[in-house]
């Protein structure tokens, strides 16, 4: 238990950090620091309507050799859909030569070098009439020439008779109303949590209690991240709103080790120690790994190779963990199969921990179907046109995955997941037990 607790205090800090040291916006700032030939960078993406706009500000720009500013033409920015993304990139590779993405007649450039032949800035807006999936990229096309340059770039679209901004793109558009729907549906679920346990008085332990406190977080948590959105679809920042999404988000997370410290004290008195030792080191290790990589995995840039390397090796350490916590719970299983048939409490803890098993089971189900089906829409390249959909996917599964916990776990006498008195008065007299003769070694 004192592993747990030292984890949650881990999560608290490290993720305070990490969470409030960003802040969400769509206004974009981007350094470019000694950039070498032939590379293009991405920077940013958009899905614009037939309104749209993209303002690109560009200073302190730095270039290593003096070379005629007409040769600049070979560095500069552009755009391109996502479909013509993959082109270019195989342009650039045909036949085993390299091709300035610049002269493709896949992009639309934005502005090249030659713009700063007297002053070295440049701002400018670039008219999107066109509805479509953008990226927004650096290229450099010189050999032996590094440029450094700090960019500020900001996409958005046009609404109404007043051209009102929208910064959010226009496949997450929905996403504000989503998330505060969806609030709503999370109070609903605390409210009926708690006629439950009011219902049920004799039946409720502290473990309904943090259940109660992880659906009412996840509400609030929705509540601001809608805030959040909304402020971005605005006026392209969050203006402070992030910060509170990020409290919520951490309290969230360190609510849901302590209920799984809860869960934990369920299912010890049912294994042995060698598979307490094990689970006592996985669990806490994956919730801590888990958590702190996906907030790393948040803020690397969408186009970086790292971005991919962290998933799979996040993907990695999650399909261990899953294996290192349910063999342990398989091995006592069978152990007590063994003796089930003439003992009538090893054949109450086999019932225990079958229940336990398959409420597991559905916890890989729950964590690794959102995955796939995510995937499986990235392959047809659906959830970049309707980015939301990733999103109702991941909601979904919790959702559901929250209401079916709570009706496996809700109070009533005869819930198999809880000890009964009998089983925690014999639990009690073990620990004493085990101190007695802890203090009989130590005399």
């Amino acid at each position: 238990m004192a592993m747990l607790w030292s984890s949650i205090l881990l999560v608290l800090f490290i993720s305070f950090f990490l969470f409030v040291s960003f802040s969400l916006a769509e206004i974009r700032f981007t350094e470019i620091r000694s950039n070498d030939r032939y590379s293009v960078i991405p920077l940013d993406e958009f899905q614009f309507t037939h309104n749209g706009r993209l303002e690109l500000s560009v200073s302190q720009v730095t270039i290593s050799n003096q070379i005629p500013y007409y040769y600049l033409d070979k560095v500069g920015f552009f755009v391109c859909t996502r479909h013509t993304w993959a082109l270019l990139l195989q342009q650039q590779l045909a036949d085993g030569k390299v091709f300035c993405a610049l002269s493709s007649p896949y992009v639309r450039v934005i502005f090249d070098l030659r713009s700063l032949k007297v002053k070295l800035s440049f701002n400018t807006v670039f008219p999107v009439r066109y509805a479509d999936h953008y990226i927004l990229a650096f290229s450099n096309c010189l050999d032996q020439v590094n440029v450094s340059m700090t960019v500020q770039s900001a996409m958005y679209n046009l609404e109404g008779n007043k051209d009102r901004r929208d910064y959010l793109s226009a496949n997450q558009a929905i996403l504000p109303s989503f998330y505060f729907l969806l609030s709503l549906f999370y109070f609903t679920l605390g409210g009926i949590w708690l006629y439950l346990l009011h219902k049920k008085p004799l039946s409720v332990s502290r473990t309904h209690f943090i259940m109660l406190a992880v659906i009412l977080l996840k509400a609030c948590n929705l509540v601001f991240e809608a805030e959040v959105k909304y402020c971005i679809k605005r006026t392209g920042t969050g203006y402070g709103w992030d910060i509170w999404f990020s409290i919520f988000s951490i309290l969230k997370v360190t609510t849901l080790i302590i209920l799984i410290g809860q869960g934990w004290s369920l299912l010890k008195p049912y294994l042995q120690d060698k598979e307490k030792k094990v689970l006592l080191i996985v669990i806490p290790f994956q919730v801590v790994v888990a958590n702190i990589a996906q907030v790393f995995i948040d803020k690397i840039p969408l186009f970086s190779p790292y971005r991919v390397v962290c998933k799979q090796i996040v993907l990695l350490v999650d399909v261990f963990c899953y294996c290192a916590v349910l063999l342990p719970i398989v091995w006592s299983i069978e152990k007590l199969r063994e003796v089930a048939q003439t003992d009538e409490k090893a054949a109450v803890k086999l019932k225990k921990l079958t229940l336990f098993r398959q409420y597991y089971i559905m916890v890989i189900c729950y964590i690794y179907f959102p995955r796939i089906m995510i995937y499986t829409l990235e392959t047809t390249n659906t959830v970049y046109k309707y980015s939301w959909s990733r999103v109702l996917v991941g909601e979904l599964a919790t959702l559901t995955f929250y209401v079916y916990t709570g009706y496996e776990f809700k109070p009533k006498a005869d819930n198999l997941y809880f000890p009964t008195d009998d089983e925690e008065e014999e639990g009690d007299s073990e620990q004493l037990k085990l101190r007695d003769e802890e203090k009989m070694g130590n005399d």
